[in-house]
């Protein structure tokens, strides 16, 4: 980490939130990062890439963006280290080439109501938060309050869950999202993009 031009700069700070989401950047095609830690540990430009790391020294998260254009407000956003970052390191370090679907929401994981739990077996969804203009998911005609339940018939609980299943298989080909609005269980088909 140079933040700022600072070779070795390290900060300290609280992790504050779990499982946050928030856009990565602004206008049409405006990236969405799921399920990030929030921490106030001091980030500026050019600690994108830098460890967040506990006490124990052990790595937890890959520290990736600010809330907001001005540096050092003490509001940033680590990538946490799990099984599905670790895949993605692993691929890139190999040498290969890491494709993802994109559906273009933000959201987070709630409970699904009694009668929809009781349809579909599961207890929880992915709540849609915010659809990124022009995206798959706007085109497709989800919106805030939706509650994802499926992708491609199998189901989805959390944020985590949703973007693993969104992998290269998907890119170009109609998918169907099974989802809750209004009470009422309905699908429609999504044809995701490639994350770029």
């Amino acid at each position: 980490m140079n933040p700022l031009g600072f070779e070795g700069s390290v900060s300290a700070g609280v992790v504050s939130a779990l499982g946050r989401s928030l856009v990565a950047s602004a206008g049409p095609g405006g990236r969405l990062l799921d399920d990030v830690i929030q921490t106030d540990a001091a980030l500026h430009p050019g600690n994108s890439g830098g460890a967040l790391v506990v006490s124990s020294s052990e790595v937890v998260g890959i520290n990736t963006a600010l809330v907001g254009h001005w540096a050092g407000q003490g509001l940033g956003m680590a990538v946490p280290i799990n099984e599905r970052t670790r895949t993605i390191l692993g691929a890139l370090a190999a040498g290969r080439p890491v494709r993802r679907a994109y559906l273009g929401i933000g959201g987070g994981s709630r409970p699904l109501p009694p009668v929809v739990a009781a349809a579909t077996g599961a207890s929880r969804g992915v709540e849609v938060v915010s659809v990124v203009a022009s995206s798959p998911a706007a085109t497709a005609g989800l919106r805030p309050r939706d509650l994802i339940v499926s992708v491609d018939g199998e189901p989805v609980g959390d944020v985590g869950e949703l973007q693993s299943l969104l992998t290269e298989r998907f890119i170009g080909r109609p998918v169907a999202i099974g989802f809750v609005r209004d009470g009422r269980l309905t699908t429609s088909q999504v044809s995701c993009v490639e994350l770029h």
